[in-house]
């Protein structure tokens, strides 16, 4: 053998020796997978007729990648709950264990979150499709069906959109599809699933009663809000709604908010993360006001602000006799509005925990309601006030109220009749203008004297002072705040003066604080608003206060139609503000002092 071919032997052979090294190191490399998808099947839980391979981190792409499972599947009798989460399944994959779900009939629970890590979007229907085929061959009756953490967006929802609508969900009580996102048009095919449900689950004689919807971190937004909360209406059989971190805003909330009156069974609402503001947070209260079952709010980081947290702390008052947990942080809540909201689980017996983190109360508002919690024997329940967010700036008053441009002008209606005023009105605000008007009887006369009132009209209507409370809206507080304001500037110390005026407030709040809880809370914080004790939303006039206005509120702290709550909240507010009523120490020092000895009455 010449030396050429003596090389080329040793290359040939040098070649054979890595090749089958390779084939070898290829075979131990397959004979590790298998052994290791042993192992991992071998950990799976079996038992109470559950199957589980929760997060055994297996990549899983084929049919024959799954060969054991799909026999453990197969061979499992009385299968009611099975566990794929924490594993990726390719399409074929899925497609082979779907095959083997046709003939469970008893499945009931799905289990199926995090399933699609690394998969292409587009496969994932496919795969959701298959399974669900599967389920409704089968004739399984679901009861738990958890899809989260998927990302599988829209067309993952139209993947389980026939099984949604299919017999196999009509007994369906618990839906997961957390972080899918699936955004507006998800939402919206999701809606639309489960209206059909419940329409056909009807036709056959049977009803369907969804009690856990969880879909957080999915970019819904308003139209998504709306189109579910339809079916949320629909069902009324809801217990637990977690809708977290969806972009939904003030528009979305106030649908949300109307479909939740609708089921009464309501133990736990999850908004957080969503954008209430004042209109949102006061349609929540309505519909809590319907709500006797509820455990848990949580409208954490949901922009309530101090408008809305006096008005929930109303229906604390009002209503949730069993109410465990209210998580209100991060909100740009004041000190004054917490306090309220504090004062208000005073007779809570069930409650266990209060969140007010990360709100803007400062220092001494932070001391503040730790101390109120503590004489109410409740401190052990108040949550870490670490992220506090300090006391807002001054400066900061009149802004931030971009979520509110479309209805903004709609509030300031009424505010702007007061300015031609100023010229006639003097010291305490009694009118001196000499040109009496004619004797005021009709509804158009008194609606006329009400936009500008003065100390001779007031007079001369007399008896007929009682008619003014017919042409008072007291539904809605910025009208009755803005009208009590003007009666109240036109008081003074002439004996018949000061009596018609007094009367007037009599009446007035009498028939406010008849109503309910919520009603005068939301009086109270609209006045104190106009005030400018209080930062409102929207572009709202504030009043230019005279003395009058303080004692006419110093006569009305001692009636017994101001309940001890009532003076409470108008205390807390009036104690923090007390320098800007300096030029008023007389007025403001008795209403100051009448408001203290009202809160420590013991009756």
């Amino acid at each position: 053998m010449d030396e050429e071919e003596a090389l080329a032997a040793r290359s040939m052979t040098s070649r054979s020796v890595v090749t089958g090294a390779e084939e070898e190191a290829a075979v131990i490399m397959a004979s590790d997978d298998i052994a290791q998808l042993a192992d991992a099947l071998a950990k799976t839980h079996v038992g109470d007729g559950e199957l589980s391979y929760k997060g055994l981190g297996l990549k899983l792409d084929d049919a024959e990648s799954v060969e054991e499972l799909v026999r453990e599947i197969e061979q499992y009798q009385g299968l009611r709950a099975l566990r794929l989460e924490g594993n990726t399944f390719g399409v074929e994959a899925a497609q082979a264990i779907a095959k083997a779900l046709e003939s469970k009939d008893l499945l009931q629970r799905c289990y199926w979150s995090d399933m699609f890590t690394a998969r292409l979007r587009s496969e994932i229907p496919t795969a959701l499709r298959s399974l669900g085929s599967a389920l409704m061959s089968a004739g399984a009756r679901l009861t738990e069906l958890d899809l989260s953490d998927n990302a599988f967006g829209p067309d993952g929802v139209k993947g389980i959109e026939q099984l949604l609508k299919s017999p196999s969900c009509h007994t369906l009580r618990e839906l997961r599809l957390n972080n899918c996102g699936m955004g507006i048009g998800g939402g919206k095919i999701l809606a639309d699933a489960l209206i059909d449900c419940h329409r056909h689950a009807l036709a056959q004689g049977a009803q369907f009663k969804l009690r856990v919807f969880i879909a957080g971190r999915n970019r819904l937004e308003n139209e998504g809000a709306r189109a579910l909360a339809k079916a949320f209406q629909l069902m009324g059989s809801l217990e637990e709604v977690h809708m977290p971190q969806n972009g939904i805003t003030h528009k979305g909330v106030m649908a949300l908010a109307s479909a939740m009156r609708h089921n009464p069974e309501l133990c736990v609402l999850n908004f957080n993360d969503n954008t209430f503001t004042k209109r949102g947070t006061l349609a929540m209260v309505q519909a809590l006001r319907h709500l006797r079952h509820v455990q848990v709010i949580n409208f954490g980081d949901c922009l309530v602000r101090s408008e809305g947290a006096i008005a929930l702390a109303a229906v604390l008052r009002e209503g949730l006799p069993i109410l465990r947990e209210l998580n209100l942080s991060f909100g740009e809540i004041t000190e004054a509005s917490a306090l309220v909201v504090a004062q208000a689980v005073m007779d809570k017996t069930h409650m266990e925990n209060v969140d007010l983190n990360g709100n803007c109360l400062g220092e001494e508002g932070c001391e503040a309601l730790r101390e109120t919690m503590e004489n109410m024997d409740k401190g052990d329940m108040l949550a870490s006030l670490s992220d506090d967010e300090g006391e807002p700036d001054e400066e900061d008053d009149e802004d931030d109220d971009d979520d509110d441009d479309e209805e903004e002008d709609d509030e300031e209606v009424g505010d702007d009749s007061n300015e031609d005023d100023e010229e006639i009105v003097k010291e305490n605000g009694v009118s001196r203008n000499d040109n009496s008007p004619p004797k005021l009887h009709s509804p158009a006369e008194l609606t006329s004297f009400l936009s500008c009132p003065t100390v001779e009209e007031l007079l001369r209507l007399g008896e007929t002072r009682t008619n003014l409370m017919q042409q008072i809206d007291v539904s809605d507080p910025h009208e009755a705040a803005d009208v009590l304001l003007k009666i109240a500037s036109l008081y003074c110390e002439e004996p018949e003066t000061k009596t018609a005026v007094l009367e007037t407030i009599d009446d007035v709040l009498k028939k406010l604080f008849c109503g309910s809880t919520i009603q005068s809370y939301c009086f109270l914080s609209t006045l104190l608003v106009l005030m400018g004790f209080l930062k409102g939303e929207g572009k709202i006039k504030k009043v230019s206060l005279v003395p009058g206005q303080l004692l006419c509120l110093e006569h009305a702290v001692q009636q017994h139609y101001f309940s001890q709550h009532h003076a409470q909240l108008l205390n807390n507010f009036m104690s923090k503000n007390s320098d800007a009523l300096k030029s008023f120490s007389a007025a403001r020092e008795k209403l100051c002092s009448a408001l203290e000895k009202r809160c420590n009455d013991q009756h």
